[in-house]
């Protein structure tokens, strides 16, 4: 399933998968050279501990390179009031009258301490696509929760 990426989440990725095949690669593979040296590879610690470390990063470099592969690109929308990544939204709580506010950003990016929710929260996923005085509704926890969008920048 493709994933809805910032431009700047993508650039990250890219930097941090480009990282990883040049440089932690070679590491690694030094590494290995290191420990077979050390002879007798069925007791080498240093050696097992090489390749393990080898095998996390191969996993991580083709996690990347699935992602990556899969990955829209977030069509910025916010320019016309509509909630879309990147947008910040100011709600009110219409229960409890409470104004909150939360940055709505891509998958692997989301960090409710710092009001950044993702795309893919029952929340964020409500959120998409509306507009200044929409109102959402989701569940939480058995009870329906009711904002109403105050503003969208």
């Amino acid at each position: 399933m493709a994933k809805i990426l910032s431009k700047e989440t993508i650039k990250k990725l890219k930097e941090e998968l480009e990282r990883l095949k040049t440089v932690e690669r070679k590491n690694i593979a030094e590494k290995i050279k290191i420990a077979k040296s050390f002879g007798d590879l069925s007791e080498n610690a240093e050696y097992q501990s090489a390749l393990e470390e080898q095998k996390r990063l191969e996993m991580r470099i083709f996690e990347l390179e699935q992602l990556l592969k899969n990955a829209k690109v977030a069509k910025n929308k916010k320019s016309e009031g509509v909630v879309d990544i990147g947008s910040e939204v100011i709600l009110i709580d219409l229960k409890t009258k409470k104004t909150v506010r939360f940055e709505i950003v891509g998958f692997g990016e989301a960090n409710p301490l710092e009001g950044k929710i993702s795309t893919e929260s029952p929340l964020g996923k409500a959120l998409l696509g509306k507009k200044k005085n929409d109102v959402v509704e989701i569940n939480v926890k058995g009870e329906t929760k009711r904002f109403k969008i105050k503003e969208v920048k």
